[in-house]
């Protein structure tokens, strides 16, 4: 989960509650094939809805100015935006600001009602209730979610690398503890260690030397023990 605040610093808010300038505000709904985006100017303003291709930054900024349109905003009218944090990160977070929209990423388990709750869980729904909340963050309300804090794209990428070989150490894990797995169907106990393929090559050569045998499984465990550096098997009498 990401590290968030309650009272995070909204970074340089346009004037919005002096009525010296309106605001557009805008929520986004970010899905895999679509976004879903409410527009808006204020509390009892009926946002405006529409649905863009996932990505889509143009169409993005088309409907934006479509929006002051509608609203009656000139087109220099600042736009304040938010989205919840998730899958897509903060590439679309660092884009808005490059294109001069004050964004904040909210963390989706903090917002007032439970997605569990909802009764209709769709884009629409999100999105309307995510701009209504913005509107109300802006003029004062900081309780109602709480912000993200959004890395610097250096302490980003350090984060990916870390998870990365996380990962992969997990991966390995799991591989080492497969291939132990099938081993031991065999009779074969074996530390994987170092030079794994060459410890499974002298598996196959013991299997192959043995496979004679009635007992072939015991004698690869045996002999693949002595040349892999186990103890020999205790003697038993008889």
């Amino acid at each position: 989960m990401p590290a968030t605040t309650r009272h995070a610093r909204v970074p340089a808010l346009p004037e919005s509650t002096t009525g010296q300038a309106r605001l557009l505000y805008l929520a986004l709904d970010l899905g895999e094939r679509h976004w879903t985006l409410a527009l808006t100017v204020g509390r009892g303003q009926r946002p405006r809805v529409r649905t863009i291709p996932a990505g889509d930054l143009e169409r993005l900024t088309t409907e934006l100015a479509a929006a002051r349109r509608r609203f009656g905003l000139p087109p220099e009218a600042r736009v304040v935006s938010c989205y919840e944090a998730g899958r897509d990160g903060f590439w679309l977070h660092r884009a808005l600001l490059a294109s001069g929209v004050t964004n904040v990423v909210v963390d989706a388990a903090s917002i007032e009602v439970p997605r569990c709750a909802r009764r209709a869980k769709t884009d629409r729904l999100d999105a309307r209730k995510l701009v209504t909340m913005l509107v109300r963050y802006i003029e004062g309300e900081r309780p109602v979610w709480h912000v993200v804090h959004v890395p610097s794209e250096a302490d980003e990428d350090r984060r990916h690398l870390e998870r990365e070989r996380e990962t992969l150490v997990a991966d390995q894990t799991g591989l080492v503890n497969r291939i132990q797995g099938l081993l031991a169907t065999q009779g074969v106990r074996l530390a994987l260690r170092g030079d794994v393929p060459a410890q499974l090559a002298a598996v196959r050569h013991c299997h192959r030397s043995c496979a004679h045998g009635s007992s072939a499984s015991g004698c690869a465990s045996r002999r693949c023990g002595r040349r892999c550096g186990r103890s020999r098997p205790r003697a038993t009498g008889g």
